[in-house]
């Protein structure tokens, strides 16, 4: 297995050494070429969103990210990866990806200052930790979107098919969970 990770901006390396603890071989995206790669999944990590996709734009990668996304590619988006395939962001005007049914927030929980850590859990697992990070949350979801993790009710973590999202860097901790939800989510595709 081989999973590609957009390396523009943000948290990559990180989420390359969780899979690397999984046994899952990884490459980094820089270029839209690197898009025609082989690969089973993709993940965009947290980051900056507005930034990720001025670069996305800039290298020509919107349109065949989002073919790829459309077509089955097992996705997971993190923070800013969120904010790149929700279908709407409430406070932010923005085309984006648009390829997952849920409406988000951006910095929904504040700027810096507003980072927190908090134990909750996921997809009815162990209790885990997350890692938010001026970090958006789900505001609302829709037919076909299955919610995976709430914090203080608001909904930190989603999937809809092929696509999987959270509002905050499981990268970012030393627990697996949910890389390995990730990974397992290609296996049964």
């Amino acid at each position: 297995m081989t999973i590609g990770v957009l390396a523009l901006q943000g948290a990559f390396i990180e989420h390359q050494k969780m899979l690397k603890q999984l046994g899952v071989d990884s490459f980094q995206i820089r270029k839209a070429n690197q898009l025609d790669q082989p690969m089973d999944g993709i993940i965009l990590p947290g980051g900056e969103s507005t930034t990720m996709y001025r670069i996305l734009k800039d290298l020509n990668m919107v349109d065949k990210l989002k073919t790829i996304i459309e077509s089955g590619l097992p996705t997971f988006g993190t923070c800013a990866g969120l904010l790149l395939l929700a279908k709407t962001v409430d406070n932010y005007k923005s085309d984006y990806l648009q390829t997952m049914d849920i409406e988000a927030k951006k910095n929904a929980y504040g700027r810096q200052l507003g980072s927190f850590k908090a134990v909750g859990k996921f997809n009815n697992s162990k209790d885990i930790p997350f890692v938010f990070i001026r970090a958006p949350y789900i505001v609302k979801v829709e037919k076909g979107v299955e919610v995976l993790a709430r914090v203080d009710e608001k909904i930190v973590a989603a999937r809809q098919e092929n696509q999987l999202v959270t509002a905050f860097h499981p990268e970012l901790t030393d627990d697996l969970t949910i890389h390995q939800y990730f990974v397992d989510m290609i296996n049964n595709k």
